[in-house]
């Protein structure tokens, strides 16, 4: 436990913040989630469709700081080179 009025306030703000990144984490992994199941079903047009919602929840994940600028490209290659197979 804290022992100041602001390590409190810390412990409370530290507290919201992982909440906070928790939520997005899930979010993230839940729509690559998506993209890796549509890739394996081999269902290309579900997996673009995917791929679109990924990138743009990847890149929102990206401008607020929860990924880095390598993090976010990283993913999106990965992502987009996988569907980019199916159709071969």
């Amino acid at each position: 436990m804290p022992n100041t009025k602001s390590g409190s306030k810390e412990l409370r703000k530290g507290a919201r913040r992982a909440f906070r990144n928790e939520v997005v984490r899930d979010e993230l992994d839940l729509v690559i989630k998506k993209v890796r199941k549509a890739i394996t079903a081999g269902n290309e047009s579900v997996a673009r469709e995917a791929l679109t919602k990924a990138l743009q929840t990847i890149d929102k994940a990206a401008k607020k700081g929860y990924l880095k600028a390598n993090a976010r490209d990283r993913k999106k290659s990965r992502l987009a080179k996988a569907v980019n197979k199916l159709k071969k």
